[in-house]
């Protein structure tokens, strides 16, 4: 892995609770083309179907530009909203990111879909866990939890809770406000595909080498695009993030299909 690859993730079931696993992964080749490959939690995760165009689970994709299922993910730059779609991933519209950084960030998402793009977290300079992702579920929360939401700053704390009691997820991260407890409003959930990473850092890192905070808050965007978070943890020796058998690429080196 490297910071020009992503992880396609999916809800199986493509309902509220359905699992969500990795199920691809998409590379940045060196001379500017792609690749795509299916990794072993398509064939694990409940429900799911290969992709349009990329029929053959045990087959490498490679492409010339970005293949249109995550190209048709990128909001054209015609669309009036496009400043403000950048400006939600916190990026500068007037220096767009390459396609793979902000898909990364922004997952591609849509409010209906089952779909999703993510970074496998790399250390930073300092040897720490860095991570900015959307938090999950805000759509079902409240309307006085987010009302909340809509007040916090940049930078503002927030905790994080292991729901164990969690009947869909038993590696579920609940995301709270760090108001006094009897005022302490649930805002949603770590993402389900890095929820087995934060909840290894939780057992692992000290109280004060694991934070969460406020990235954004994009009071005009979309439930899915509300709140981006950031996480900076310690870095644990011998941890490997996304190391699950789910992560990994199913297709023989010699299967190839050129696609574009």
């Amino acid at each position: 892995m490297t910071d020009q690859s992503i992880f396609v993730a999916c809800r199986g079931g493509g309902d509220r609770d359905g699992l969500w696993s990795p199920v691809g992964r998409l590379d940045r080749e060196p001379d500017g083309g792609y690749r795509f490959v299916y990794t072993r939690g398509a064939k694990t995760l409940p429900g799911f179907s290969p992709f349009p165009g990329m029929d053959n689970l045990d087959t490498e994709y490679l492409s010339d530009s970005l293949f249109p299922l995550f190209a048709n993910r990128l909001l054209a730059k015609s669309r009036p909203e496009y400043e403000a779609f950048l400006t939600w991933g916190g990026f500068d519209p007037n220096n767009p990111p390459d396609p793979i950084a902000l898909l990364g960030v922004t997952g591609g998402r849509r409010a209906t879909d089952s779909l999703e793009l993510f970074i496998c977290p790399q250390p930073d300079a300092n040897g720490c866990f860095i991570s900015k992702f959307f938090l999950h579920g805000v759509r079902w929360m409240p309307a006085a939890a987010i009302e909340r939401l809509n007040t916090l700053n940049v930078g503002d704390p927030l905790n994080l809770m292991v729901d164990i009691q969690n009947p869909y997820d038993p590696n579920a991260v609940m995301v709270r406000t760090c108001d006094n407890v009897p005022d302490r409003f649930m805002l949603g959930y770590v993402p389900r595909y890095l929820a087995r990473d934060v909840n290894f850092l939780i057992g692992r890192c000290s109280p004060g080498r694991i934070r969460l905070t406020v990235e954004r808050v994009n009071k005009d965007a979309p439930t899915q695009q509300r709140l981006l978070c950031r996480m900076n943890a310690c870095w644990p020796a011998g941890y490997r993030p996304c190391d699950g058998d789910e992560f990994k690429p199913l297709p023989a080196i010699n299967s190839m299909a050129q696609t574009g």
